[in-house]
């Protein structure tokens, strides 16, 4: 188990011997692993039959740009938070019990729910407003389209806000499996919404469909939160020390994830100032390295967050040395020839997978490419995130802002000079490249820190 019971953690200061916690990790990660499995195969499925109804069409950029600033702000706030409250939750519980613990969670639940409820209200109202910064290209037709799917599928955004924190809690308590499949929902209701509805709703049954199952997702792991004790409650329980320690780790983690997604906008936007189709042809591309990344990264980062920030609790700086070397040579063996596959099988790949319906051999020369590219980061992404994961349990969120305004800068500049040269390929190229500039930033302040941290007896 990857969280040992309260009474066994107030009650112990003893390292966990290392077999033992890369045994429990193992166990976290397979589990987390396997789900994702049966979940990327739904969402392959759904992927397939999105490109053989939408193809890369006008009517697919434009739900693309709508979908764009939905996840970002997902990502931006929920997660975020996530990052911010799960070390002092665990810290919490350990000190101070499980009831303390439970109001803290609501406390931060209310406050997430807040904040994306009120940048959502935000981003509705100003919606043609920055549409332009990320849609330059887009005929006038295409331009409201896309505006209009928007404003659908804000609701995405409190609803899947309201999931991902359920899923770092439930992660906490060591229940990994519920919190791995529930995203299936998602692929299954867009499959089969658009399937029945497309000829009568066009695109606008892919944006139902996508709603429809972000709601089914966060029913789901709010049930299972409240299982294990942790109900959704939207209660506000006073401003204490710990209180005061999320808001001090978030404003950091917000601000680094802001700039660094700033990213996804440049390419969109960059991407969006090439010939037709490009915006497409980067999204049909990522998504397979999303896959992978997602079933070996973000499996290894869901199992090693609660297991870093338990030991950072109890100061055992050997534990945290033997965790960082094991899991960063095992993400490095996984995730190398995964890669190199990619790379080598791009075009079989895509031309396997998505050339059917409307998406055609022209299509498939233009995704292949940036998928190639796309693939170089994929063991320096995995890597990565086992320093990322460690960096936050030390509750050094600013470096989390440095690196994300190191990419940023990077992405601007790479995407400028390598997309002249290689169109969507060179976006793709920029960043895998910042991607490496991740690992070496990240690596190089988690041995500094675990250095700094060993020298200082408890």
């Amino acid at each position: 188990m990857i969280v040992a019971t309260e009474a066994r953690l107030a009650g112990t200061l003893a390292a966990a011997p290392p077999r033992s916690g890369n045994r429990r990790i193992l166990h976290a990660a397979v589990a987390v692993s396997a789900a994702g499995v049966v979940v990327k195969i739904a969402a392959t499925g759904k992927e397939i039959a999105i490109a053989g109804l939408y193809g890369r069409s006008d009517a697919m950029d434009a739900f693309l740009a709508a979908f764009l600033i939905p996840n970002l702000l997902i990502n931006l706030i929920a997660e975020s938070m996530n990052q911010a409250l799960i070390p002092t939750l665990i810290r919490v519980r350990v000190q101070q019990g499980q009831v303390r613990g439970r109001q803290l969670f609501s406390s931060s639940m209310l406050a997430t729910c807040l904040m994306l409820a009120g940048a959502s209200a935000v981003m509705a109202a100003l919606a043609r407003v920055f549409f332009p910064l990320i849609a330059s290209n887009f005929s006038s037709s295409k331009f409201d389209l896309a505006v209009r799917l928007f404003y659908v599928l804000l609701p995405c955004v409190l609803l899947g806000g309201i999931a991902s924190n359920c899923t770092a809690v439930l992660n906490m308590v060591d229940r990994f499996a519920l919190p791995a499949l529930a995203p299936i929902v998602v692929p299954v209701a867009v499959v089969a919404t658009t399937l029945a509805l497309h000829r009568a709703m066009g695109i606008w049954a892919l944006a139902w469909g996508t709603v429809a199952g972000t709601a089914i997702q966060a029913c789901l792991l709010a049930a299972g939160t409240h299982a294990h004790g942790y109900g959704v409650r939207l209660r506000w329980y006073g401003r204490d020390e710990a209180t005061r320690e999320v808001a001090h780790q978030f404003g950091p983690v917000l601000l680094g994830s802001v700039v660094a997604s700033g990213g996804l906008l440049v390419d969109q936007a960059m991407a969006a100032m090439l010939p037709a189709g490009s915006v497409s042809s980067l999204a049909f591309a990522g998504r397979f390295v999303g896959v992978v990344v997602s079933l070996l990264a973000g499996a290894i980062s869901s199992a090693l967050a609660p297991y870093f920030s338990e030991l950072v609790a109890r100061r055992d700086w050997l534990a945290c040395r033997a965790t960082l070397r094991a899991w960063t040579l095992r993400a490095a063996l996984v995730s190398t020839p995964i890669a190199l596959a990619l790379i080598a099988g791009a075009h079989l790949l895509v031309r396997m997978t998505l050339q059917h319906g409307v998406f055609a051999a022209r299509d498939t020369r233009a995704v292949a490419p940036a998928l190639a590219m796309y693939a170089i980061q994929i063991p320096f992404f995995a890597v990565s995130r086992v320093y990322y994961r460690f960096v936050v349990a030390m509750r050094r969120s600013d470096l989390v802002f440095y690196c994300g305004a190191l990419n940023l800068v990077l992405d601007i500049v790479l995407n400028l000079v390598l997309m002249r040269a290689m169109g969507v390929a060179g976006i793709a190229l920029a960043t895998s490249l910042w991607t490496i500039g991740t690992w070496a930033f990240l690596r190089f302040w988690a041995c500094r820190l675990l250095a700094k941290a060993s020298e200082v007896r408890p």
